[in-house]
């Protein structure tokens, strides 16, 4: 299914200030999702698409930090850009040591704005672009049989052929075998990069 183009979700009380942000975000081609409170926002089934969170550091019943903190601990990793009227230099350290992709004391520049967005949607995109190409390779490690991941692991921890024949009571040929269609069936160009992809697929210590 085709991926929606970029977002922008705002989440600021003030509607002047959301209308203000709104216009200038789509005067630049972005789509602009406006929201009054964090609990609007939480109701709000978002685009499958990479996405940026504005979010007024004040919001009514408890602060824009600590609305970050919640959709992290809910696995919601939509980069924020912080604005306020407010701020001080201890807020935003905080905010981005949390992972804000900025903090913008108002009034600010327009184009702060804009530059701030496109690197948050570029992080984003990032990050999906990573997570699917784990999917993909967790969806190859389930195509292999339970003796080919046997052998990856064991290749992976850096044991030769000999080594693995004896310790899986094999023939050396049948290794190579299980080991050739493990290097095929995970697309891996070479042993160093087998073991960058066990590394992403196996937990530590999986046999």
């Amino acid at each position: 299914m085709a991926v929606e183009s970029p977002f922008v979700a705002i989440i600021d009380d003030d509607p002047s200030i959301r209308e203000s942000l709104v216009s200038l975000l789509r005067s630049v081609g972005l789509t602009a999702l406006p929201f009054a409170s964090a609990h609007d926002f939480l109701q709000q089934r978002l685009p499958d698409a990479p996405g940026c969170l504005v979010l007024d550091v004040r919001l009514p019943g408890q602060s824009g930090l600590e609305f970050q903190r919640e959709l992290t601990a809910a696995d919601i990793h939509l980069p924020v850009v912080f604005i306020t009227g407010h701020g001080d230099i201890p807020m935003s350290v905080t905010a981005m040591k949390a992972g804000a992709v900025e903090f913008l004391a108002k009034p600010f520049r327009d184009q702060d704005l804009i530059d701030a967005v496109h690197t948050g949607i570029d992080r984003d995109r990032d990050r999906r672009r990573a997570l699917d190409a784990l999917c993909d390779l967790r969806e190859r490690f389930r195509s292999l049989t339970p003796r080919e991941r046997e052998v990856m692991r064991l290749v992976a921890a850096g044991q030769l052929n000999k080594q693995i024949a004896a310790e899986l009571q094999l023939s050396e040929i049948t290794v190579k075998v299980h080991r050739a269609s493990v290097m095929r069936k995970m697309q891996a160009r070479s042993l160093p990069d087998l073991v960058r992809i066990a590394d992403k697929v196996t937990p530590a210590g999986d046999a």
